[in-house]
């Protein structure tokens, strides 16, 4: 048997929810794998699935609301603290708000699904003034559907669980080091998309007093604001004679762009 189970029979239930809840706080300890090995624990009635299910339920909404009250309290700054630990800092806060204003409160529904996107959604819920009983009821939703889809997982596959848990106990150490060389290259993979992009990105920019000299120009450029609706709603300031197009949007009006002058775009 190996010792997550060896320690799930020990401990019960209470160690799924402090998976769940450390999770959901930030840190970087996957409670998907402990909910369907307990899933599968379930189905042999060594585990309550519905105790496990509800506490989970429970330690994710604890751990998100607490997070939506330093969105409150804190607005985006505690976003830029939290996309300082994501490998893709560089559009971290950006690609949130654009889900975020797309889906409006039922991105909630789905953001534990989404990579990157738990952690941050609950304090942009607070940081965009959403009530806490809308919150809370999205949110709740999507907790119970991502622990649920992982408990029904463990519960359908069970069989296939006890083998694979038993493969990584037989392999023993080589077990760890191959999950730890698995995590390094793919922090390797996306920090060197990261500096690849800042790479580009340097051979690209350009500075305010340049842009101030080309619309001087005749021509002039054209000026393209992609920064989200509630980035132009927090800085009101725009570039003059800028056209307003999200990110998102820009490839429905490129056949709009004029051929024969330059484009730059601009965000905060």
């Amino acid at each position: 048997m190996s010792k997550l189970v060896r320690l799930l029979l020990r401990h019960g239930t209470p160690l799924v929810w402090l998976n769940v809840f450390i999770e959901q706080i930030g840190l970087p300890i996957p409670a998907v794998p402990t909910l369907v090995v307990a899933g599968a624990l379930s189905r042999d009635g060594r585990l309550s699935s519905t105790l496990v299910l509800a506490g989970s339920v429970v330690a994710s909404l604890v751990a998100d609301t607490v997070w939506f009250y330093l969105g409150r309290r804190m607005g985006y700054r505690v976003l830029r603290t939290l996309c300082i630990m994501s490998l893709s800092q560089d559009t971290c806060v950006r690609d949130t708000e654009a889900k975020f204003e797309r889906w409006g409160m039922r991105s909630l529904v789905v953001a534990k699904f989404v990579p990157g996107f738990s952690t941050v959604a609950p304090p942009l819920a607070g940081a965009t003034g959403q009530t806490t009983a809308a919150f809370l009821l999205y949110d709740g939703i999507g907790a119970f559907l991502w622990a649920a889809s992982a408990v029904a997982a463990g519960h359908v596959f069970h069989r296939t669980v006890d083998r694979v848990l038993r493969t990584l106990e037989n392999m023993g150490g080589w077990a760890i080091a191959l999950l730890v060389t698995a995590l390094v290259l793919l922090i390797a993979r996306k920090w060197f998309q990261r500096v690849r992009l800042l790479k580009k990105l340097r051979l690209a920019r350009i500075t305010p007093d340049e842009l101030a000299s080309m619309l001087d120009n005749e021509p002039p450029p054209v000026i393209i604001d992609v920064r989200t609706p509630s980035a132009q709603k927090r800085d009101p300031r725009r570039v003059r004679h800028a056209l307003v197009i999200p990110q998102d949007r820009i490839p429905e009006h490129v056949a709009e762009l004029p051929r024969n002058r330059e484009v730059i775009l601009y965000c905060t």
